[in-house]
Formats: structure tokens, C-alpha cells, sequence
């Protein structure tokens, strides 16, 4: 007959083996994790980089280049000059970042594409699915466009442009109209 202890050692041994096994199953999926996490922010950083360069007319050729000074050689570090972010020179541009809405903000700093959904929204009578406004809009009503408008109506209820109710529907906020409020 097998003793107490004995089952209680090969029982433990088991346990030991198991997290052995998990410990490294962690540390792969980690590892994982990092090499996602890194694969992701390469395209959060070229979609930062890309409105700020869709956000200056012309793809920034109107902008002045900062120049960055080059150190020569001397002893001491230099410290980093601040490059300023350029900003466009007056109109919208598509892809822009939505404005926050506030006291004397019109509609027309609104990019076309934010400016319509406006509009579609000001001639309903009732709050809109998002894929009513895509329809609406002349979009097919496949997914990706709804998702696009989607998107789009989010942002700019997150900006105050728009209200979304429980039900997922868009509506105007109080006292904003279609044409240039």
C-alpha cells in the first residue's frame, strides 16, 4: 500500500510540472503581447502622423520648416528644441479631427463629409440609424460605410456636434441647425 506521503510528493510534483508548463505558456503569450502591442502602435503613430500632415493644406508645403539645430561638438548635451505642430491656414480639411462645439462654433468648420451628416440630420424629423444616414447620404449600406459613418456621428457626439441615444441613433444637439449654427 502506497504511503500518505508519498501520494502527497507525486501529487505536488504534478502541481509543480503544471505550473512549470503554464509559467511558460505565460511568458510566450506575453512575448506575444509585446510583439502586437508594438505591431499596433506602428499604425497609431502613422495615423497621428498622417492627420498631421492631411490637417495642413497641401500636404504641408505651405508650412515653414522648423529647423531643428544641430549640435556641434561640445561637451556639454544639448537640450531638445520643441518642434511646434503646424496648423492649417484657414478651411477644413478632410480627415481632420472633429472640433469641439462651443459658443460661437458654426458648422461650417465641419469638414463636407461631418457637414452633410449634419444636414441629413437637420431635414429628419426623428433621431437616425446610422445606417438611415448612410443610405441618406448616398453610401451603400454594406457595413464598412455604415461603420464609417458610424464613426464618424460618435466623434462628433463626443465633441457635441450630435446626441446619441441609448438606442444607438443620432440626433442633432438642442438649438443646432443644418445650415451654419
Amino acid at each position: 500500500m502506497p504511503s500518505v506521503v508519498g501520494l502527497l510528493e507525486e501529487r505536488e510534483r504534478g502541481a509543480r510540472q503544471r505550473v512549470e508548463v503554464l509559467r511558460e505558456e505565460a511568458d510566450r503569450v506575453l512575448a506575444e503581447l509585446r510583439d502586437a502591442e508594438l505591431f499596433w502602435e506602428r499604425f497609431v503613430t502613422a495615423r497621428e502622423v498622417l492627420a498631421e500632415v492631411l490637417a495642413v493644406p497641401g500636404g504641408g508645403a505651405d508650412v515653414e520648416e522648423t529647423a531643428v539645430p544641430v549640435a556641434e561638438n561640445t561637451a556639454s548635451t544639448p537640450t531638445p528644441t520643441p518642434t511646434p505642430t503646424p496648423t492649417p491656414k484657414g478651411g477644413t480639411v478632410p480627415g481632420s479631427v472633429v472640433p469641439v462645439r462651443g459658443e460661437g462654433v458654426e458648422v461650417s468648420v465641419l469638414s463636407p463629409d461631418y457637414q452633410r451628416i449634419v444636414g441629413v440630420l437637420a431635414a429628419s424629423q426623428a433621431a437616425l440609424a446610422c445606417g438611415e444616414i448612410a443610405s441618406a447620404l448616398g453610401l451603400e449600406r454594406v457595413p464598412a460605410k455604415i461603420e464609417g459613418v458610424r464613426s464618424k456621428a460618435a466623434g462628433m457626439a463626443e465633441r457635441g456636434w450630435l446626441v446619441k441615444e441609448p438606442s444607438g441613433r443620432f440626433t442633432l444637439v438642442p438649438g443646432l441647425r443644418g445650415g451654419g449654427s
